[in-house]
């Protein structure tokens, strides 16, 4: 039975994945979680969650001897933007020192495993032609996006250097239910359960409406990551995106009908980014050709799933 490491277990796409790979492969299950050891085991025997600080070498040179993978899903990141303005060091650190740690790592283990790298859009900046495809330049606007080139890169470089079949991918936005509250999505759904629970008074605070980004569901990017991890050619790299920009106002709109309470929507500078960018999206031409991976779920879908995880969430709450 093939065994799957899994870094950052714990968080939004990693619970995701984790159920994703359950539900649709028979392979053992190691996931990593920080910063606070699981408090019970994982209901399904298959799946392990283990306490690991990935920026410590010698923890995670033990991890890795000790779960023999054949493959590895390196998730964990310090991955919301504005946090990586307010301490840069932080980020790059946290970033990329994990992964240097579980690349050399597996390079010292000598055996064959198949390991996906993390990037993201962000890592284009700016875009000059839309929509942006894998040729495009690299030219990162924040911290976040710069530690994504290099952990991008750094994967590039041990597939380069000692042939490890590193996969790298690119997703583009992706939202769900779980997801915290500091994203846009989650932002605006858990106000308005917060407001019809009579939480909060009818008023959602919002930051930068007009800016359109590419959108996929959460659940979708996982069964992508399996696909990459499997199919994917070592050494290349791979959009995930569904091709279509979601304006941030279009997105509320919807969200909005979705429930019967009057809310007014007041714009909050707290909420605006120091960079931002007015439209992005993406071609997951180069991924379909290679696995045949679309989007499935219909962003309305997600966004009242979104909703209705929050709703959910606030009454366990009261």
């Amino acid at each position: 039975m093939a065994r799957a490491l899994i870094t950052g277990a714990g968080g939004f796409v990693g619970r995701h994945l984790c159920a994703y790979l359950l539900s649709h492969t028979d392979w053992e299950l190691l996931g990593t979680v920080y910063p606070r050891p699981p408090r019970e085991p994982h209901p399904d025997p298959r799946l392990r969650l283990q306490f690991v600080d990935l920026r410590s070498r010698d923890e995670v040179f033990a991890l890795v001897e000790a779960s023999r993978p054949a493959y590895v899903f390196h998730l964990a990141a310090q991955s919301f933007v504005p946090t990586s303005f307010a301490d840069p060091w932080d980020t790059l650190e946290n970033n990329i020192r994990s992964q240097l740690n579980l690349l050399e790592a597996v390079r010292r283990s000598g055996r064959e495993v198949r390991f996906l790298v993390i990037g993201s859009n962000e890592e284009y900046g700016a875009p000059t032609e839309l929509p942006l495809t894998e040729e495009s330049p690299l030219r990162p606007a924040n911290p976040y996006a710069v530690s994504k080139v290099g952990q991008d890169f750094l994967g590039l470089q041990y597939h380069v250097a000692y042939g490890l079949p590193v996969v790298r991918v690119r997703p583009f936005n992706h939202t769900g239910p779980g997801q915290s509250p500091r994203f846009v999505v989650p932002a605006f759904a858990s106000q308005i359960a917060r407001i019809e629970a009579g939480l909060q008074e009818p008023v959602l605070r919002v930051g930068n409406l007009e800016a359109a980004r590419d959108f996929s569901d959460v659940r979708d990017i996982v069964r992508a990551y399996h696909l990459a991890v499997t199919e994917g050619e070592p050494g290349e790299v791979y959009n995930l995106a569904s091709g279509r920009a979601h304006s941030i106002r279009g997105l509320l709109d919807t969200l909005l009908g979705y429930t019967a309470v009057e809310i007014r929507v007041e714009r909050d500078p707290e909420r605006y980014r120091p960079v931002d960018v007015p439209e992005v999206y993406g071609s997951a031409a180069k991924f379909r050709r290679l696995t045949g991976w679309e989007p499935r779920i219909p962003f309305e879908q997600t966004l009242l799933d979104t909703l209705n995880y929050w709703r959910e969430r606030t009454a366990a709450d009261e």
